[in-house]
């Protein structure tokens, strides 16, 4: 396996990059219809065609999802993923020569960085998805991560960049369990086995050093500017044939790997997502599922920090802690 969560058959990923304007956008393909969930806990969250997702709608089955950066502006891009599904005769069947696809999408807030008008739209969309591939996939400051951020109480002059990464986790040598996640959040990134923030708000005179969002909070600090401007998103999927409710608690459960690592998170601030879908027949647990998911989340999450790169003047991890 190449713990990547492309290890999972039947599903490809693509990354469209804007390194100029500091934007993009990932696409995740499912070669047969997938059912999904979802569980939202951030207070500024942008979303589309979520609806069939939440777990008292009987409609759940998915084509794709879309991640994307560019704020409200971003949900533009999930119309040239639509059209490169309905090229290829993938979608709810309406009659002979009409499809409807279900692409769920979620954006991240990376205006502050880069060209604020610089935003995905549907042609980049349509080339994450002319992008997209079965084998693994690159991670760090590219696709939704290009324009990412971390620790923003003071805004993006003391934050540092985020990322994307993907992990895999297979059981029993046949079940496997597929992350991504892309790290854009309002708080810092801590390494739970080490307890060190890795990412975060830096200390302007210090290099390397990180003052910690809640510690600000008990100073008395507050943040000064608008909210809604951080998320992070997660994707977990599994080739385990699980009902909706099932993936409505595996994502409950994912959330507490997002937690275990960004803190503060769920706030007003943050738009944080957790999808859980199923794409294949594999026998399994939902609760020991929900469990290493969980687990796999939060090391997601750290491998997105490690793997971003510094872009439009703020640094990344890997060069602060060099």
């Amino acid at each position: 396996m190449s713990n990547s969560i492309t290890d999972i058959p039947g599903i490809s990923v693509g990354h469209a990059s804007d390194f100029q304007g500091i934007t993009g956008c990932t696409v995740i393909l499912f070669d047969n219809p997938a059912t999904g969930s979802i569980d939202l806990r951030g207070g500024g969250t942008s979303t589309r065609q979520i609806d069939s997702l939440i777990s008292h709608n009987t409609y759940g089955l998915i084509n794709g999802i879309l991640l994307t950066g560019g704020s409200a502006y971003g949900l533009n891009a999930a119309e040239g993923v639509a059209t490169y599904l309905e090229e290829n005769n993938i979608g709810l069947k309406i009659n002979s020569d009409l499809v409807v696809p279900s692409v769920p999408t979620a954006v991240i807030f990376d205006l502050g960085i880069g060209n604020a008008r610089s935003r995905p739209d549907a042609s980049m969309g349509y080339e994450a998805c002319l992008n997209s591939r079965y084998t693994e996939i690159e991670d760090g400051s590219i696709g939704t991560g290009t324009g990412a951020t971390i620790g923003k109480i003071f805004g993006i002059e003391q934050a540092t960049k985020g990322g994307i990464a993907s992990s895999s986790f297979k059981i029993n040598g046949e079940l496997i369990i597929g992350v991504i996640a892309v790290v854009n959040a309002f708080g810092d990134v801590v390494d739970y086995k080490s307890g060190r923030i890795i990412a975060g708000v830096r200390d302007k005179n210090k290099k390397g050093d990180f003052l910690g969002t809640i510690n600000l909070f008990k100073q008395g600090f507050e943040r000064s500017f608008e909210p809604y401007q951080n998320t992070t998103l997660i994707i977990i999927i599994t080739n385990g044939k699980f009902s909706k409710t099932e993936l409505s608690r595996i994502a409950i459960l994912g959330q507490t790997g997002l937690s275990r690592v960004i803190v503060p998170s769920n706030t007003i601030s943050d738009g944080d997502i957790v999808f859980a879908v199923s794409c294949g027949e594999a026998e399994g647990n939902a609760n020991s599922i929900g469990v290493i998911a969980s687990e796999l989340v939060s090391d997601t999450i750290i491998k997105a920090v490690r793997s971003a790169q510094s872009l439009g003047g703020v640094p990344s991890s890997s060069d602060l802690l060099k």
